[in-house]
């Protein structure tokens, strides 16, 4: 079979779907969409190019964090949200700044650049996986002048990360905003996907610029049914929310981003 039909076949709607509902589930089982292990799938085994792939897990995070938000409102309402906007302003004003220029950074670099810059990051979020999710509400690490600052630069690494990699960028938003600003982990759920949806926008409509975006009119069912598995994954790994104990799933996950990161570096070798 060549390799062609070994593209074709494992970008069937059915592997689109299966595979995005697996990657939501364990999302959803650390209250996150999955962008982080959707990417060195879509890289992997799906076949796709490291700008292609980070393009198109930008689409579907998209899909994901629209619909999570609703889902979260009758836990952590909208006016809740709302009652928190400084903190939202505060990350956004870095955000939107480093979506911008991660977006455009990643459509120059070369291609095996790209992707060991995913790699580094993948392994990156691993880390922060295990620590982060360790944290908890507390008193906030700064206040006044000094936590605004610091809110502004993690917005922008945060904003540079969640576009070179198309994710949401929760993994680092979360443990920022219990840390940071010393919000209630739910509630920290929250407003990191209120943070998410705006930086995502505009990081998408960077990438919108280069010809690359064409992958997504090329692949629009494949896209949309993946963010369907991963929307219904999502919801699924919610509800088994707790069965797991995080002393095994994250240490766990962790492992699966390393394997991932040593996976995408070395198709950077490949492509040399």
């Amino acid at each position: 079979m060549s390799d062609t039909a070994n593209t074709s076949l494992s970008r069937h709607p059915a592997a689109a779907f299966s595979g995005g509902a697996i990657i939501g589930a364990l999302g959803g089982l650390i209250g996150l969409g999955g962008a982080e292990f959707r990417l060195p799938i879509l890289i992997g085994f799906f076949n796709f190019a490291a700008l292609e792939a980070v393009i198109l897990n930008k689409a579907i995070s998209l899909v994901v964090v629209a619909t999570a938000l609703p889902f979260r409102a009758g836990t952590v309402p909208f006016s809740v949200i709302a009652d928190n906007w400084p903190i939202v302003v505060n990350l956004l004003a870095g955000s939107l700044i480093g979506a911008w220029f991660g977006a455009g950074w990643a459509t120059r670099l070369r291609s095996e650049t790209l992707y060991k810059v995913i790699a580094i990051i993948l392994a990156a979020i691993a880390i922060v996986l295990v620590l982060g999710h360790a944290a908890t509400a507390g008193q906030p690490l700064l206040t006044g002048a000094a936590q605004l600052v610091a809110g502004v630069i993690a917005g922008l690494i945060i904003g540079i990360v969640a576009a070179l990699l198309g994710v949401a960028g929760g993994e680092l938003l979360i443990p920022t905003l219990v840390l940071l600003f010393g919000a209630e982990v739910k509630l920290a759920g929250s407003l990191s996907l209120a943070v998410s949806l705006p930086t995502m926008l505009v990081s998408f409509t960077r990438y919108s610029r280069d010809q690359s975006f064409s992958v997504i009119g090329r692949n629009k069912t494949f896209m949309l049914v993946m963010a369907a598995g991963s929307v219904v994954g999502t919801f699924i790994g919610g509800l088994l929310l707790g069965i797991v104990p995080n002393a095994i799933l994250l240490p766990a996950l962790a492992i699966i981003l390393l394997i991932s990161a040593v996976k995408v570096w070395r198709t950077s070798r490949a492509t040399l």
